[in-house]
């Protein structure tokens, strides 16, 4: 539903209390006390036929009698009678609700169906939106808003803390008022029969007041709009989510959630969407102060600056254990702390500096370290001495660190005046810690968020142009299987889709008998492999029904007598279908790989890559990925891997061909979007050396499937089916297609052949010409769920891909208005190619469903206001800016 009406949650101007009472330990009463304590400025509208006065507050009996309608109505009366009551509030007015009535956890899951199912159908979201029920409501201190039954409120602050859990919301309440942190927002979601996580990430992201965000998620209803709302939130904000892992199936039986996934593949949604996930209450709250911080780490190379040797070494050593490094300071360095220290300091990182080191020692070393190119980021340890002032050591380091842009951490351990030097440190804001350990975590946390953050705006490489699937083919053989009444391909089969695919497989036949597999192994000629086939049997190799390098027809007879023998002795239940027979990849030296696919409940498909072979779930090392993928997800995934480090080579063997691999996976990841009834994939062992890769064995099952298969994936891909083909007034051929990250080189170029007054027009002001990679992720890199952006490409005199014009719109969440931009390159104003992305935006925006497109242009912009006028917009002075101007077409009112 996106942000509709979260304004009248969040910031109301009344409220009412519905079942509001006078006992002490009833949600009615507790709210009441918590709002009226909490010194909201708006009024409060008690609702209740028990009391005359509730908290001090005159009552109204019902919600018909209420004085004026409330944009917040919190209802504490029993489930039973909600349905009613938010009828009453409908036809009131009333665009906002929270349910803290007891009952809904105690009831089966039948009844608490029924009940949402009431509660959605008479609320119809996002006319009343709807916080519960099984919540303690939420808390804005900006507005002094404590719409909760939490035993406390929280201080005003910039963090925002989303939670799943009731328990975990009072906890977290506790512990930052322990540590005197506060908040923007702070909300417990309860059973989210509306509101969710997607609507709040939505509403926070342009938040004023929320400089990041905290997550406690143990599952999400709606993958698709999860991701897309979070990777929208974490372009603009850091986002921080903490989640159970294995405890969370341990104790699912008690839970109300019908299915939590799995663990693994959150984990990798989190990062896809360019969130930290941390695993501790405390963790959640260091990470959200470190990473709200303005300068960001570059890397993980740390430097130590510390006056305890052994303090120092703790430090390091928690920093090699989290998989960070230690900074190797350059020669220039050394020679320079020399002068600084006078050759007093331990000539090695952790740079250690004598016990009793003043703040000159520790500016001078400082102002040293952070030039040197080699450090990421520096931690600046103290450690407390008999007769050393903490204070003036800290304030030599904040003195230093006014116009230092590298990230520098410290840890001032001790209590009493070290409590005072970090109070100092963090006042000029320098991300203070009381521990190395702490500290240590910090940064480490900043750098797999830093990580998370490249990987979300990276471009990726372009596909090879000559990657054309056959997915006719493919989905042929699939809806063939099926409609035989089978569940799964043949190994032959599975190959012959991957081979569609472009995917190097070796030739396989089926044989039923010893005959036929000598048959099948003359025509592929020797060596061969002969392989079971039993639908009771996994594993053939577990039973030694796999026999390799058979070089005659005598040895396939004997391999194939062989293998009826042992499983008849060892499998005598098993259903003998008969055998495979492959002909034998040769491929010394080669490294064994598995790549797997499988739907994941909340997530849709699943790609898995690691090491393969015989051994696979022996070795387990794997990593997980979300389709769709580019070149540069892929390599990110392969990395994630301990098998990578030896794909990178070794001084016996030569590096496999990377980008072979990674043109698999994505060769995999667009088979799973191309054929949705492809349930599960397996290829192992897939061969890669310097020579490519080749698929040895390949397994594929099937499930009925009728939809889109876009729509089952949290990400939405490319969507390819959108290109056209088109034709200018000066008859050049121009292909209008959605953006892609790709496009960033020649989006850059574009954007470099705009005149300065076409920039000016466009972004309503004088513009810089250096927009950096950042910037132009930003245009490239789109969530076609939310956004869209159309381009006119073609081929310039050097057959290379130019941008030609954009358009763009950006949807609001609930699909109500898009808003739409858009430039042509300056030197082919009037070649028709406006009129045409013009076009493309309004049928594209229609399909949507989206009720009206808006824009605004400068009055000047006479050109821009006759476009709109000849597609129907209707042109109007803006109310609040007299040098802007309107353009609104309504999309349901327009005629045929």
């Amino acid at each position: 539903m996106g942000i509709s009406n979260l304004e009248h949650m969040f910031n109301p101007k009344s409220v009412a209390v519905i079942g509001a009472t006078n006992e002490p330990q009833n949600p009615g009463n507790i709210v009441m006390r918590n709002i009226m304590t909490g010194g909201f400025l708006g009024p409060v509208m008690p609702v209740s036929d028990e009391a005359e006065a509730i908290a001090g507050v005159l009552t109204y009996p019902s919600v018909q009698k209420l004085p004026k309608t409330p944009d917040l109505a919190i209802v504490c009366s029993p489930l039973p009678e909600v349905p009613e009551i938010l009828m009453r509030l409908k036809e009131f007015g009333t665009k906002a609700v929270v349910l803290l009535a007891a009952g809904y956890a105690g009831m089966d899951a039948e009844e608490r169906a029924d009940v949402a199912h009431t509660i959605r159908t008479v609320a119809n979201p996002p006319d009343v939106r709807v916080l519960g029920p099984k919540c303690l409501g939420f808390m804005v201190p900006a507005v002094n808003l404590y719409a909760s039954i939490a035993h406390a409120k929280a201080l005003p602050g910039r963090i925002a803390f989303i939670s799943q859990s009731d328990s975990l919301y009072t906890a977290v309440l506790d512990w930052a008022m322990s540590q005197g942190i506060g908040f923007s927002h702070i909300v417990s979601l309860g059973s989210r029969l509306d509101v969710g996580f997607s609507d709040i990430l939505d509403y926070l992201a342009s938040d004023p007041l929320t400089r990041s965000i905290l997550l406690y998620v143990e599952s999400t209803h709606d993958a698709r709009a999860f991701m897309s709302a979070a990777r929208a939130a974490s372009r603009n904000k850091p986002v921080v989510v903490m989640r159970p892992g294995l405890a969370l199936r341990e104790v699912q039986a008690t839970l109300a959630e019908a299915d939590l996934g799995s663990d693994d593949v959150y984990d990798v949604a989190f990062r896809r969407a360019g969130m930290l996930r941390v695993d501790s209450i405390d963790g959640l709250f260091d990470a959200a102060q470190t990473l709200a911080q303005p300068k960001a780490v570059r890397g993980d190379r740390l430097a130590i600056l510390t006056n305890g040797g052994s303090a120092g070494v703790q430090a390091a050593d928690a920093l090699l254990r989290g998989g960070g490094r230690l900074a190797e300071l350059s020669a220039d360095t050394r020679e320079a702390l020399d002068n600084a220290l006078g050759g007093s300091w331990a000539h090695s990182n952790p740079v250690g500096v004598p016990y009793n080191a003043g703040g000159k020692e520790y500016s001078e070393a400082l102002k040293v370290l952070v030039k040197d190119p080699g450090v990421d980021a520096v931690l600046v340890m103290h450690v407390p001495f008999a007769g050393l002032a903490d204070e003036e050591v800290a304030q030599a380091v904040a003195e230093t660190l006014k116009r230092v842009k590298r990230m520098v951490l410290a840890s001032w351990l001790g209590s009493g005046s070290a409590g005072r030097a970090r109070a100092r440190l963090s006042d000029a804001g320098i991300p203070t810690y009381e521990t190395p350990d702490t500290a240590i975590r910090a940064f480490l946390y900043m750098v797999e968020y830093q990580k998370n953050q490249e990987l979300l705006i990276e471009t990726p490489d372009s596909l090879p142009s000559d990657f054309f699937p056959d997915t006719t083919t493919a989905r042929e053989a699939v809806l063939k299987a099926l409609d035989s009444g089978r569940d799964g391909l043949t190994e032959p089969e599975a190959k012959d889709v991957l081979a569609a695919y472009g995917i190097p497989v070796v030739e396989t036949r089926l044989a039923i008998s010893a005959r036929e597999a000598v048959i099948a192994a003359d025509e592929l000629g020797y060596p061969v492999a002969v392989k079971l086939r039993s639908p009771q049997i996994s594993q053939p190799f577990d039973v030694g029904g796999v026999i390799l390098d058979l070089e005659s027809a005598e040895k396939v007879w004997e391999a194939c007598a062989g293998i009826l023998a042992r499983v008849s002795r060892e499998r005598p239940d098993a259903y003998i279908e008969g055998f495979t027979v492959q002909k034998m990849g040769r491929r010394p030296g080669a490294h064994e790989l598995f790549i797997s696919a499988a739907v994941d409940p909340t997530f849709g498909p699943v790609i898995r890559f690691g090491h393969g072979g015989m051994a696979r779930e022996l070795i387990q090392d794997s990593a997980l990925a979300l389709p769709p993928l580019s070149m540069s997800l892929a390599r990110e995934l392969v990395s994630r891997t301990r098998i990578s480090r030896l794909l990178s080579g070794t001084p016996d063997h030569p590096a496999a061909d990377l980008d072979d691999v990674s043109l698999t996976l994505i060769q995999v990841s667009q088979l799973l979007i191309d054929v949705p009834q492809i349930a599960e994939l397996d290829i192992n062992p897939l061969y890669a050396d310097d020579l490519g890769v080749l698929a040895l064995g390949a397994r594929i099952r099937l499930t009925p499937y009728a939809g889109d298969g876009q729509g089952r994936l949290a990400i939405r891909p490319y969507p390819r089916e959108l290109e056209e083909c088109v034709v200018t007034k000066q008859g050049r051929k121009v292909t209008l297609r959605p953006i892609r990250p790709e496009d960033e080189p020649a989006h850059l170029e574009f954007i470099s052949r705009l005149s300065d007054e076409d920039l000016r027009l466009r972004f309503f002001g004088v513009v810089r010409r250096d927009f950096g990679h950042k910037d132009m992720a930003r245009f490239t890199q789109i969530d076609y769920d939310r956004e869209m952006a159309f381009i006119a490409t073609a081929q310039d005199e050097r057959g290379r891909p130019e941008t030609l014009g954009v358009v763009r719109t950006s949807t609001r969440p609930d699909n109500s208005e898009a808003e739409f931009a858009i430039v042509i390159r300056s030197d082919l104003k009037g070649s028709g190619l406006g009129s045409l992305l013009f076009q493309k935006m309004i049928r594209y925006t229609e399909s949507r469903g989206t009720r009206h497109i808006a824009g605004q242009t400068l009055v000047e912009n006479k050109a821009m206001q006759g476009l709109a006028r000849k597609f129907g917009f209707a042109i109007s002075p803006d109310p609040h800016d007299e040098s802007m101007v309107d353009m609104v077409l309504e999309l349901e009112r327009r005629p045929d």
